[in-house]
């Protein structure tokens, strides 16, 4: 029996009707609703004037304010949140609650406790659904062809690892309410920016043993930081540097992984084509080895549309999503090291933070205004 309490196409409401869900995720689902996969059912925003101005714009039938009423009227098989971060906790627990599937915008929510709150929401049964957040870069074929050939060791041993998002924003971009603020937005650029890059480069390094961050707020005036980098060592032994950034007017997305046969390098901004991989073979790497690199198979750029097909086909499956659970913490759990280390000068290892750790509970754990100084004093303790 199907895992739907409908059959496909798969009903689903959209909460948001923002920027993100006009321009990411409702053109993903009417190309599944060309399929016959997918139908939007529903649109909600705090603001129901803008829920019923897109769902007039989109032909949904319907339209409010309150996502508990929806949920009772409509019972939609899946729930994609395109709402500010500090409001995903409460939002898919209910959804959860109600019987409906959740693809969540990142970042996932502001903390880990928020996140295990929702672990504890999903029920795990055969009928049950999960919570996923969205993580595209890890769908695109170029991220599946090249974390096929490292795992099967086709590159040799990885070594160092350089992983970047250096963007740029605005005094305007900050005009937003909910941005820059911890208990809104949950950091800064680490958090809401390098999040996507990060969970790419985890995904492709496998798991990590400690990390050591910084962290500074050099131009914005806002709570959280504007510039992070941390140095990490992965349990493979190889090492990486990652740098976050939203003051590099040369904008641009990078990940990087020297091995012992090859180096493999990603560039691109927001959202990659298999041509945007580069790989350089070692000297003395045959030609016919290399040239088998680059058959990256059928393209799929990395998309909200590339990770929305995979959930999809997950629901119908009953499956739980590669970014729900652990699969979705793991990155959530890394990024709350980076910012503990940055704020109190410890190296952080997996594990570390749990109940009655500050940072389990905010990302910056008490410590700015703006910190240095008591990071310094802890690492003396």
């Amino acid at each position: 029996m199907s895992p739907l309490r409908s059959n496909p196409p798969l009903r689903t409401a959209v909460v948001g009707a923002g920027g993100i869900a006009r321009t990411s995720h409702l053109p993903a689902l009417r190309t599944l609703a060309s399929e016959g996969k997918a139908e939007v059912v529903a649109v909600v925003d705090v603001v129901e004037a803008a829920a019923r101005t897109l769902a007039s714009e989109e032909s949904v039938p319907y339209a409010s304010a309150d996502l508990g009423a929806m949920l009772a009227d409509v019972r939609p098989d899946l729930v994609v949140l395109c709402t500010p971060p500090a409001v995903h906790r409460e939002q898919t627990v209910a959804a959860l609650e109600a019987g409906a599937w959740v693809w969540c915008e990142k970042p996932p929510c502001p903390s880990l406790a928020d996140y295990d709150a929702i672990l504890a929401a999903e029920k795990g049964g055969g009928r049950d659904p999960y919570a996923s957040i969205v993580f595209q870069h890890r769908f695109g074929s170029g991220a599946r062809h090249i974390g096929a050939l490292l795992a099967d060791g086709a590159f040799g041993r990885p070594l160092v690892a350089h992983c970047q998002t250096t963007w740029y924003r605005d005094r305007a971009y900050y005009a937003v309410p909910w941005r820059g603020r911890w208990a809104t937005e949950g950091g800064g650029p680490a958090m809401g920016h390098g999040i996507h890059q990060t969970d790419l480069l985890l995904d492709l390094m496998g798991p990590w043993t400690e990390v050591h961050g910084m962290a500074a707020r050099l131009v914005h005036d806002v709570e959280t930081e504007d510039v992070s980098t941390a140095q990490v060592r992965f349990t493979s032994g190889a090492v990486a540097t990652l740098v976050n950034s939203v003051l590099s007017p040369d904008e641009v997305s990078r990940v990087r992984i020297d091995c012992e046969l090859a180096t493999i390098e990603l560039t691109h901004l927001y959202g990659y084509r298999d041509a945007d991989w580069r790989i350089t073979p070692a000297p003395g790497v045959a030609a016919e080895t290399s040239a088998a690199w680059l058959d990256f198979g059928e393209e799929i750029p990395s998309s909200h549309l590339a990770q929305l097909r995979v959930l999809v086909d997950d629901i119908a499956q009953g499956r739980r999503h590669a970014t729900s659970g652990e699969g979705g913490r793991r990155t959530l759990e890394f990024i709350t090291a980076l910012y503990r280390s940055a704020f109190t000068g410890c190296t952080v290892r997996p594990g570390d933070i749990g109940p009655g750790d500050p940072y389990y509970t905010a990302l910056h754990g008490g410590a700015p205004d703006w910190a240095p100084a008591g990071a310094q004093e802890e690492d003396r303790a």
